[in-house]
């Protein structure tokens, strides 16, 4: 996966030798349904002018950059590739029994197991919200629209619904429920920036729940 950051940094005229010696940095783990990566492993390399790419080796990450970005820089591309990877990874793993294999993982980690639904699946007939839940029937609906986002935000829309399994309204105690789960707040961000960009249409009160 590669991508062209056009990165502005203080004109200079790099010789065009060797890569520079890699280094790796701690990467929060993967919780996707398949391996995850524990490391993040940034390669600088003179030769590397625009392009940045970056490709999953064993346990780790491998992200490839231009030697002259700055540290805030490389912080940033290492985020948006790991994100990149991640939407990839999830869109390709989980269907409809990984869906479920989730929802039970995300129940027990923040929800002290008690959401447990009758069944989890993918609609396409979802076009204006994320997800929905009929706590009646046990049943949880998250729109294909999610597939290939990040994980944490799958994760966050999934463990939303199973949330109101427990608490119908969005009170509250509803919210108190999502406290423990640490991305919370940024897969909102994610989602509201979809919505702002356009990519998915908003409708006030239409649906019976938006995360």
């Amino acid at each position: 996966m590669s991508a062209d950051p056009s990165p502005r940094t203080a004109a200079e005229n790099p010789s065009r030798g060797a890569a520079s010696a890699p280094r790796t940095v701690p990467s929060p783990p993967s919780r996707g349904a398949g391996a995850s990566a524990s490391a993040v492993e940034v390669r600088r390399s003179t030769r590397r002018r625009r392009t940045v790419s970056a490709y999953r080796e064993g346990d780790r990450t491998v992200v490839l950059i231009p030697a002259r970005m700055s540290e805030a820089e490389e912080r940033r591309w290492v985020s948006v590739m790991l994100e990149k990877l991640a939407a990839q990874e999830s869109k390709r793993m989980l269907g409809d029994a990984e869906l479920a294999a989730r929802a039970e993982w995300l129940s027990g980690q923040y929800l002290d197991g008690r959401a447990r639904p009758a069944s989890v699946r993918w609609v396409t007939n979802q076009n204006t919200r994320w997800g929905s839940c009929t706590p009646a029937e046990g049943s949880i609906r998250l729109s294909h629209r999610l597939q290939g986002m990040p994980e944490y935000v799958v994760d966050y829309v999934l463990l939303h619904e199973l949330a109101h399994l427990l608490v119908p309204g969005h009170g509250r105690r509803f919210w108190q429920l999502l406290e423990a789960y640490p991305r919370t707040e940024r897969a909102r961000g994610y989602l509201e920036g979809v919505v702002a960009a356009g990519r998915l249409p908003y409708l006030s009160g239409a649906g019976d729940d938006q995360p």
